[in-house]
């Protein structure tokens, strides 16, 4: 029997009446009968009221008081719908991983991959808050044994915790994304080595700053995304995951508040950010700001450090609703979100192979060997084809490969006086620009691509070779990077872009024949 901690010597500006009911959904259905968002009413930390607990607080209509909750999806077949066998299926989007050119490096398998489309389920197992709870810290892991249903604890001290319970929502789906590979997370995913420079068709190198981490700073659970099971299909993130015993537990230490209707809400240790973009992704693509989720998917301006204790200001104009073009920072790794209508602007796999059968029939030539050069397979992967074009990211100048060009620079003083030192840059034999010599590797991942144009532009100094609103669009998007550092980066490969705009036109020797 769990005990509720309500103190009745509080003062009078504190008590609450001990039987009060929120009907919350109530409330949401006056505000034009749309889903929305919990009060973000706040109180400040260390305040009286904050500290003031009210009692349990209910927050279903009381009309369903006497009905039982309909019975949670089968834990054991969690990922029903994700991989639909019906024919026509209902997507409610698709998330890429950026900086894996069309699948993991050691290949996709099962939950773990660099996408995965979102499907209506056949069964509903999404949830919505029910009833809060205030009890005593030292009874939280007996309110919490009941694995059937879903709950939030908020450590508010050594003494006094609050539990949101959760009930089965039969309007919504609900996916989970985390580092975890446990059953109930629906798309498994791993940190993504980020690069100041490289080159490759492959994922990018170490971090700039100094290597990639050997720990992973990615959330066994790091959040869950909402879709209503009924046209338009909306889908809304929130920060955090249940675990296995379908639990979400914000320590002590945690930033989490007490909203002014007696709600809670909080934020994960490094955060879930949002960027949503400022116009259409596809038509005007324009990157939007950087904002914080919480757990309950409210939307926060950043905090000063990613795992700040104080939170960002409240943006009360701005939601959670994901939309085409959406990007999901998991403090590792980047997901973008796109809509089936924004998916249809986008080149499949099979179109890919046309334009790069496209470029081949042009038999694009090597200005100085006359060689033809050819694009490799769209399957080949980080191996350097002896046929493939090289191209000087400086001038844009397309080349077959060779071993000369280098420049020479006077080293540190020897011996014998001072000595070349190669800098690892070439000089481009049209142009005589000096710059990064690198092979040109077509952009594998279509769901990246912002239209399905011909691939006549590369990002710099990767060579990965898209359309030119694709370069463009991607040359302004500031990426995150470690806990307050922003880059712009190549989404194939995430390697940070250089130079003036990020990207050069690529410039073709045709055959002289």
């Amino acid at each position: 029997m769990i005990q509720f901690c309500v103190d009745h010597t509080l003062p009078p500006m504190c008590k609450a009446d001990p039987v009060t009911t929120l009907s919350w959904l109530d409330r949401e259905q006056e505000k034009n009968s749309e889903p929305q968002l919990w009060p973000v009413g706040m109180v400040l930390e260390g305040s009286s009221e904050a500290l003031c607990p009210p009692p349990s607080l209910e927050l279903r209509p009381s009309c369903n008081k006497s009905q039982p909750s309909p019975p949670l999806g089968s834990s054991s077949q969690p990922h029903d719908g994700v991989f639909p066998e019906d024919k026509e299926p209902v997507k409610y989007g698709e998330l890429i991983v950026l900086g894996h050119n069309g699948s993991l490096a050691n290949g996709d398998k099962g939950r773990r991959r660099s996408r995965l489309a979102l499907y209506k389920r056949p069964k509903a197992n999404g949830v919505k808050p029910d009833v809060i709870h205030n009890v005593s810290t030292p009874l939280v892991s007996k309110a919490l044994s009941n694995k059937s249903q879903h709950s939030i604890s908020y450590t508010l001290s050594r003494s006094h915790s609050v539990i949101v319970e959760y009930t089965h929502d039969t309007n919504t789906d609900m996916f989970q994304i985390g580092r975890s590979t446990e059953s109930m997370i629906d798309f498994v995913v791993t940190d993504t080595a980020g690069s100041s420079s490289g080159q490759g068709g492959g994922s990018a190198g170490e971090g700039g700053g100094g290597g990639q981490s050997a720990q992973s700073t990615i959330s066994r659970y790091a959040c869950r995304i909402m879709c209503e099971r009924s046209a338009p299909y909306t889908a809304r993130i929130y920060a955090a995951g249940f675990d296995s015993s379908k639990n979400i537990f914000l320590g002590e230490r945690a930033a989490k508040w007490r909203t002014s209707d007696g709600l809670m809400d909080g934020l994960t240790t490094n955060g879930v950010l949002v960027m949503h973009p400022a116009g259409e992704f596809v038509s005007e693509p324009a990157p939007g700001v950087w904002r914080e989720i919480s757990v309950c998917g409210n939307v926060f301006a950043l905090r000063e450090t990613r795992s700040a204790q104080q939170r960002g200001k409240l943006v009360e104009n701005e939601s959670n609703t994901l939309q085409d073009g959406s990007l999901i920072d998991l403090c590792g790794a980047t997901l973008l979100w796109r809509t089936p209508s924004g998916l249809r602007h986008t080149p499949t796999l099979k179109q890919l192979e046309s334009l790069r059968q496209e470029l081949n029939a042009a038999r694009p030539q090597c200005p100085v060997g006359f060689n033809t050069l050819a694009f490799p397979s769209l399957a080949q992967r980080e191996i350097v084809d002896k046929k493939q074009p090289w191209v000087y990211v400086n001038c844009g100048h397309v080349h077959g490969y060779h071993n000369w060009g280098y420049r020479k620079e006077k080293g540190p003083a020897g011996p014998g006086g001072t000595a070349p030192a190669s800098t690892g840059e070439r000089e481009c034999p049209m142009c005589r620009r000096v710059g990064p010599y690198v092979p040109l590797w077509l952009g594998c991942e279509g769901g990246l691509y912002l239209d399905a144009g011909p691939p006549t532009h590369a990002f710099c100094p990767c060579g990965h070779v898209c359309s030119e609103k694709t370069v463009v669009g991607w040359s302004q998007i500031p990426l995150p990077h470690g806990t307050h550092a922003f880059h712009a980066a190549c989404p194939f490969c995430g390697t940070w872009l250089t130079g003036e705009q990020g990207h050069i036109k690529l410039i073709f020797q045709g055959p002289v024949d």
